[in-house]
């Protein structure tokens, strides 16, 4: 009975709460990007012309463009619903907010897709965002100083960093689901060896890295959906 009411009140209360001050803040944030793109169109007269908007865009779009549509639906499952609107709101997603968000509910032991794991999820990601903040506005102010008086070989460690902090996360939740991680990582490196040898060069565009992700990503998901069906894992 304690956990219906649970339930309950996370699905009902909770979660219109939520949606409805995400809704809000969300669409603050998209106006807050454009509107000095906005003022300098309407107010100042001053506007690009289309092709060079198009360019941009397309320029963007195929560089990122997929990311658009795998990183919702493969970080959802970790962070719930309020995380999602933070961390598409904050930014640094994968790199930061995901792994504050894994790491917060490791410490709790909650699992990542239940309603105590996407609270968690949450609260560790608020913590992160308060810290990235307070880390950036000391940035700002003092992060030229104390760069120049770094040795270079810290400096050029600090290049690795991105990839340590992946493979980080890659064997936390490969611990947790050990007959699929050898799955995923066939994936991701067949994929990344097929790209860089020029296995897609036929795709427009130049070398379309982001079939990485996405090969990565939903190939994952579906030969986990079927070892899942035929009760292989």
């Amino acid at each position: 009975m304690e956990e219906t009411n649970k339930s309950n009140v996370y699905e009902g209360s909770y979660i219109a709460y939520i949606n409805k001050w995400g809704k809000i803040t969300n669409c603050l944030g998209i106006l807050f990007s454009f509107g000095p793109a906005f003022v300098l169109a309407v107010i100042f007269d001053i506007m690009p012309p289309s092709s060079a908007i198009m360019t941009g865009f397309i320029s963007i779009a195929g560089a990122v463009g997929v990311l658009w549509f795998v990183e919702p639906v493969s970080y959802f499952p970790i962070i719930g619903v309020a995380g999602t609107y933070m961390a598409f709101m904050s930014g640094n997603i994968s790199n930061l907010r995901i792994p504050c968000a894994a790491i917060a509910q490791k410490i709790a032991n909650v699992e990542p897709g239940t309603n105590e794991g996407a609270i968690v999820a949450t609260l560790g990601m608020s913590v992160s965002i308060i810290v990235n903040i307070v880390i950036l506005a000391v940035g700002v102010f003092a992060g030229s100083a104390i760069m120049t008086v770094l040795p270079e070989s810290i400096i050029n460690a600090l290049n690795y960093l991105l990839p340590s902090l992946f493979g980080a996360i890659f064997v936390q939740f490969a611990i947790k689901k050990i007959k699929l991680a050898p799955i995923a990582m066939a994936l991701g490196l067949g994929l990344t060896l097929s790209v860089n040898a020029g296995v897609f060069s036929f795709i427009p565009g130049g070398k379309p890295t982001y079939l990485v992700t996405l090969g990565s990503v939903f190939g994952t998901i579906i030969i986990a959906s079927l070892l899942y069906k035929k009760k292989l894992i």
